[in-house]
This record gives structure tokens, sequence and C-alpha cells, in this order.
């Protein structure tokens, strides 16, 4: 009885291991192909599910669905006109064939591998097509003018690629040779591009020298309008102190008239007035033309003499 149960124990073990081995579950994400003696068998399976196989004989390589990524190295790579930049490129993929990839490339090891090989000779074989400007630039729109010191640049060379035609370009070469493969490359994109020192140095001087002759033109135009103000001061001020000076000319000269007027007036009045009126101008004459260093000889017949001598 003992034994017997032993048997049947064995057995079941043996059926369990075989089922378990004749069946395999494929989910959604993944896609296969059953191999014998390392030899596919079969076509692919891409429907996810239930699947059989002929147990402990066969085996099951299981292959990714989904978009896969690549991701190349940052290469240095000479342009058309003999710029070096480093291009960093990327790339999605799939595989379109799982018994052709199976094939020729075993596993995604390998398949990465053979698209570094494709898409970076093809990345080079482009950038050495076409020049700097064609890879940096995508279109051949205006810049955006937003200080009006910008409407003093340059004016954009025009392009006649561009680098989003260049992209294309590599895709499509880059997908002619892996139609045998079983995938296919379904975008590529420059990650990211840089100039190599001697060239960035270049373009920074000549950024500088753009920018210093802005600044240059700034200054002058505005020791020109420092200029004009000055002379717009200067011209104002002499105009002001030349009214003013005429306004005063006038205010005296009429004063002069009023008091002439009162003096003539008081000299027909008041012959006494008058004598006074003469001795003040005689004093304010003197007062205006002598000082202490001058000597001056009286007449004994001057009025001025006279009244001196009635001082003493």
């Amino acid at each position: 009885m003992n034994k017997r149960i032993i048997i049947y124990i064995v057995v079941g073990i043996i059926l369990l291991i075989t089922v378990n081995s004749s069946i395999f579950i494929q989910d959604e994400t993944q896609q296969s192909i059953v191999t014998q003696f390392g030899k596919p068998i079969g076509e692919p399976r891409t429907t996810p599910g239930i699947n059989f196989k002929v147990p402990f004989l066969q085996k099951v390589q299981f292959f990714d669905k989904r978009y896969l990524e690549w991701d190349g190295d940052r290469n240095q790579v000479p342009t058309k006109d003999k710029k070096f930049i480093f291009v960093d490129t990327y790339a999605r993929w799939e595989i379109t064939d799982p018994l052709q990839f199976f094939i020729r490339l075993r596993d995604e090891r390998s398949a990465q591998s053979r698209l570094d090989d494709i898409l970076d000779g093809e990345t080079r074989n482009a950038i050495a097509s076409h020049d700097l400007l064609d890879v940096v630039r995508s279109t051949n729109r205006d810049p955006e003018v937003t200080e009006d010191f910008m409407e003093e640049l340059e004016i954009l060379e025009e392009i006649t690629v561009g680098r989003e035609k260049i992209e294309e370009i590599v895709l499509t070469k880059a997908n002619e040779r892996t139609t045998d493969l079983g995938v296919r490359i379904l975008d590529f994109k420059f990650k990211r591009m840089n100039y190599v020192n001697e060239v960035r140095d270049r373009v920074y001087d000549r950024m500088i020298s753009e920018r210093n002759r802005i600044a240059d033109q700034f200054r002058s135009e505005g020791q020109g309008e420092a200029r004009k103000i000055q002379g717009d001061k200067e011209r104002d001020l002499a105009k002001i102190q030349s009214e003013a000076f005429r306004e005063a000319e006038e205010i005296k000269g009429r004063a002069d008239a009023e008091a002439t007027a009162i003096y003539a007036s008081a000299y027909n009045q008041n012959r006494q007035a008058v004598d006074l009126y003469k001795f003040l101008r005689t004093m304010e004459s003197f007062e205006k033309s002598l000082d202490e260093n001058t000597s001056i000889i009286l007449s004994t017949d001057s009025e001025f003499f006279r009244f001196l001598n009635r001082l003493n």
C-alpha cells in the first residue's frame, strides 16, 4: 500500500512537471518564439494568453512587445563646413518580427549594439553632409525683437535643410538598414549638441564683438545726445541772460528818465533846489570819477572850491 502511494505521488509529480513544462503564459507586453535545440519552431506567438510547447525539448524565447529606447554615445562629429561639434542622440524602436529578430540578433543586447553601429554611422554621414547652421537650426524664421537694440543685430543666415529634416534623413536611412533585422526605428532625435572648445570660443568672441559694437553705438548716441542737451542749455541760458540784461537796462532807463523828470520839475519850482541838484550831480560825478589815489587841481573860481572854502 505504501509502495503504491509512493508510485502515485512520483507519477503525479512527473505529470505536474511535464504539464508545467509544456505550458507557458504570455502577457500583453510580450511576444515569443519556441525553439528546439536552438532552432525556431513554428510561427511567432504575439497574442497574450496560454500557449503550449513540447516539454523538455522545446524552450521559449520572450521578446518585449513595447517601444524600446536607444541612447547613443556622445561623439565628436565634423560638419560639411569643417566645424567640429559633440552630438548626443536618442531613438525609440520596436521588434516587429520576433522570428527574424531571433535569427539575426538573438537578444536585445545584440540589438542595442547593432543599433549603435547603424544610428551612429548614419548620424555621422548626415552631419558631415550638411553645414553647421542646418544642424543646429530648424527654420528660417526671423528672430523675435524684444528690445530696440536687437534691431541692429545681424540678420540670421538662411538654412536650406534644417535640423528636423536631417533627423528624418537619419531615421529613413537607418530603417533601410534594419529591415532584415526584424526591428523598426520609430523615432530619432538629436538630444544635445555642443561646440568643441575651438568653435565655442569663436562663437563667444563673435557674440562679445557684436555686443561691444552695440554698446559703442549706444555710447556714441548718448554722447551726441549729451552734447545736444548741453548746447541747448547754454543757448537757453544765454537767451535768458540777454533778456534779463535788456529788461534791467530798460528798467534803469525808465528810472533815470523819471529821476531826470523829477529833477527838472524841482529845478523849475525852486532855484535853491536847482543849486542843490547841481551840487548833488557834481558830487556824484566826483564820487564816480575820483578815488583815494587821484589828485585834482581846482580853480579858485570853481563852485566846488568855494564850497570847500566855506566848509573851512
